[in-house]
């Protein structure tokens, strides 16, 4: 109901005197928010002195003919966190029907209210109201959680208390309803993160409201619920700091506004004497303590949610010896016993992964809780607990979520404490939107949605994941790339430095530390490369290429490079970026794959003397020099050494219209060599006899040497199970294959006959 503005005014005297206890307390508010002291304490006190002025207006001035009337405090101002520009929210509560005298009665309170330059959010009800929950007004409904008698009838505000705030009201289910549905609609807001370059300290997820929330939550929750975070020191202290960092915003301003941007976040550094040398420092310093506290409410109010969707009865399923399933996830049989063994830890994890399961709140605070009492080296007694870790590390579903609970309760900082350096880290400038630390657990994410991309145009970079033969190591490498921006030095080079440190302390083999460091040391060459270069031009090609080397340095520098720049922002990875990408990673491949003249093997070399040493009995040293010659460079480095023996072998005997060739499976498809004297039309007859048995070719490429010997290189995918379920496939496809290579079959009837008898 909205009050009539007639005049009705307060004595000189008394006016006068509120005033000065207004002006007073803005004092006192302004003074402690100019050194960032206006956190909880202090507006306790601003709104006790609000409380003052309010009580002192009803009391002179309120009608006496009104119905029982009480003076309720809501909201923000309910829990006493009046802020300098903050609506005082107010509830006029009348026993009875509202009539003439309690209009007046209103009027007297709200209009030396006004007069004194307050704002007022003001809700006028009569207790009748209260007898069915306003559906319609989820805002009010929470609002009245927060509820805090001022002045007036205290039977009558007994009365509303237990008509809509009592553990059996009509109105506690309606009211968590709506706080579920406004917290969820306020986070989809922010697409669900903390992590902002200009934060909403109210309404962002891990401001304010989500305090309020955590608190209102609780207070509805059944008694007999498991409390998920007792731990209410963490949530008190980060909820202090933001009213402190608000406080300082509305001082500023002069209105309530609760953007911290970029100028602001400099006068809210100076505020708190923030530590640094210089702006930037101190500005990166406050942030990243912004971060860490939002980060704290944010996780609290996840378990409390959580709290929420716990079945009335719910039965605890074994899983083995260690582990069993749960209504929350994954959890430990033993938390004390687990709390010892750190070893273990990554299991419940890969378990979550490999089920697409959630963890256990108690998982993850036995883990917060006693971390920091292990050295990384008890994490990784052996190799097995490195396996596991890269098991964990394989992208698919949940990843991004199970890494992300990793480094919030400080696991993968006792993993690895070289990341731990960059926990909340800000680099500020205007290009990067998110702290080092999530941005780094995106780009996983990004190459997590690439196992279900959105977008044809981004299923060409999921083909080449499924293609990458360790994809686990893409991932380590993502985790590190930016490990080094906590200096002043070249962020590349440090963070090569630190990953090969820390892959040496988990024991993982040298080869494979060796592609990581790679990684790492050039994961901006592509970008550069493809976006301030011309990709047209012939000598940016042969230079990249020569940079990455081999197909799989290529395939995985180009996934990195499309994570890290879609974890900037997201709108920094642009089409025309994504295509420039993809052009420079096929221009690259040609370039690799497909070879030029002068490119040919050499007969001394590093590669080459790796290979004599591991020569087997039936292969001479000339023989394979003698097969080799003429073949391009990347021969040698798209085949493993093995199968170079197994090709000379192939290469034996051959007549000019014979094809010797092999069928062999990989982890992620099959592979076929086949070896013949020139001949013309091979590699398309080969294509038509896998098309033949319904192969799915993958990638196909063609070599030939000095002496005449075509080698023709195939992976392909057998989608109907053909080599799988018949024992003489592979010899059908290579009898095949030779006599086509005779002239005995001509391919093309071949390919005919089958086509009809599909139709």
């Amino acid at each position: 109901m909205a009050a009539p503005r007639t005049t009705v005014s307060l004595s000189p005297s008394t006016q006068h005197t509120l005033k000065e206890v207004l002006s007073t307390a803005r004092k006192s508010l302004i003074t402690n928010t100019r050194r960032a002291y206006a956190g909880l304490n202090t507006l306790y006190e601003y709104t006790n002195s609000i409380d003052t002025i309010l009580q002192h207006i009803y009391r002179e001035s309120s009608g006496r003919d009104a119905t029982p009337v009480a003076l309720i405090a809501l909201g923000g101002y309910g829990r006493r966190h009046q802020c300098q520009c903050s609506d005082i929210d107010l509830l006029v509560l009348f026993e009875g029907r509202i009539g003439p005298a309690e209009e007046h009665c209103l009027r007297s309170i709200l209009h030396p209210l006004w007069d004194l330059g307050l704002s007022v959010g003001h809700q006028v009800r009569e207790l009748s109201d209260f007898d069915s929950p306003e559906l319609d007004n989820p805002e009010y409904l929470v609002a009245l959680r927060e509820a805090r008698f001022l002045d007036g009838d205290h039977g009558l505000f007994g009365q509303f208390k237990e008509a809509c705030l009592d553990t059996t009201s009509p109105w506690r289910l309606p009211t968590i309803d709506a706080l579920l549905e406004l917290t969820q609609q306020r986070h989809a807001q922010f697409n669900n993160t903390v992590f902002h370059l200009e934060p909403d300290v109210k309404d962002a997820p891990g401001g304010l409201r989500d305090a309020t929330a955590i608190r209102l939550l609780r207070d509805m929750r059944d008694e007999s619920a498991e409390n998920p975070n007792a731990d209410l020191g963490r949530i008190e202290e980060a909820e202090d700091f933001m009213l402190r960092v608000r406080s300082v915003l509305h001082m500023e301003r002069g209105r309530n506004l609760n953007i911290l941007n970029h100028e602001l976040q400099e006068l809210v550094a100076s505020s708190f004497v923030s530590p640094g040398n210089d702006k930037q420092q101190q500005v990166e310093a406050v942030m990243s303590t912004y971060f860490h506290h939002a980060q704290i409410i944010g996780r609290a109010l996840s378990a409390e949610l959580k709290t929420f969707q716990a079945p009335a009865h719910s039965t605890v399923v074994p899983i083995d010896e260690e582990l069993e399933q749960a209504w929350d996830g994954i959890r430990f049989v033993d938390g004390t016993r687990a709390s010892l063994q750190p070893q273990t830890w990554l299991r419940p994890f890969e378990l979550a992964l490999e089920r697409e399961s959630d963890l256990s709140e108690q998982v993850l605070t036995c883990i917060e809780r006693h971390g920091d009492r292990y050295p990384p080296e008890r994490f990784f007694p052996s190799t097995e607990e490195r396996d596991l870790l890269l098991r964990v590390l394989k992208p698919r579903p949940g990843l991004y979520a199970r890494l992300s609970e990793m480094h919030g309760r400080g696991l993968l900082g006792r993993l690895f404490p070289e990341f731990q350096k960059v926990y909340c880290h800000v680099i500020r400038d205007f290009y990067h939107k998110y702290t080092v630390d999530e941005h780094t657990l995106l780009t996983i994410r990004n190459i997590e949605h690439l196992l279900t991309p959105r977008s044809k145009s981004l299923g060409r970079f999921s083909a080449l994941l499924t293609e990458t033969k360790e994809p686990e190591l893409l991932v380590l490498a993502l985790l590190f790339h930016d490990v080094g921006k906590w200096t002043d030095k070249n962020h590349s080079e440090e963070g090569a430095r630190m990953a090969v440190g820390a892959l040496r302390r988990i024991r993982l083999p040298e080869k494979s530390i060796a592609t990581v460091e790679f990684l790492i040391r050039h994961h901006l060459q592509m970008s550069v490369a493809a976006f301030r270069r011309d990709i047209d031009d012939p000598d940016t090609v042969t230079q990249f290429s020569r940079l990455v080397g081999t197909e799989e340095h290529l395939k995985l520098l180009c996934l990195l490079t499309l994570a890290d720049v879609t974890g900037v922002g997201p709108d920094v990875m642009t089409p025309w970026k994504e295509e420039m990408l993809w052009r420079l990673f096929v221009a690259t491949y040609n370039r690799l794959t497909l070879g030029y003249g002068d490119d040919v093997i050499a007969d001394t070399g590093a590669a080459l003397e790796d290979l004599y040493r591991q020569l087997p009995e039936d292969v001479s040293q000339q023989e394979v020099l003698t097969f080799l010659e003429g073949y391009p460079t990347r021969y040698l480095r798209v085949v493993d050494q093995l199968d170079v023996f197994e090709h000379v072998r192939l290469s034996r005997n051959l007549k000019p219209t014979e094809l010797h060739a092999t069928i062999r499976k990989t982890d992620a498809s099959w592979e076929l060599s086949a070896i013949a004297l020139d001949q013309l039309g091979l590699f398309a007859n080969i294509c038509g006899v896998l098309s033949y048995f319904g192969m799915d070719i993958l990638r196909g490429q063609a070599m030939h040497n000095d002496h005449g010997v075509v080698l023709d290189l195939f992976q392909f995918a057998d989608h109907e199970g053909y080599l799988r379920l018949h024992t003489t496939a592979k010899t059908e496809i290579i009898d095949l294959l030779g006599d086509i290579a005779i002239g005995k079959i001509d391919i093309d009837s071949n390919l005919g006959g089958r086509q009809q008898a599909e139709q």
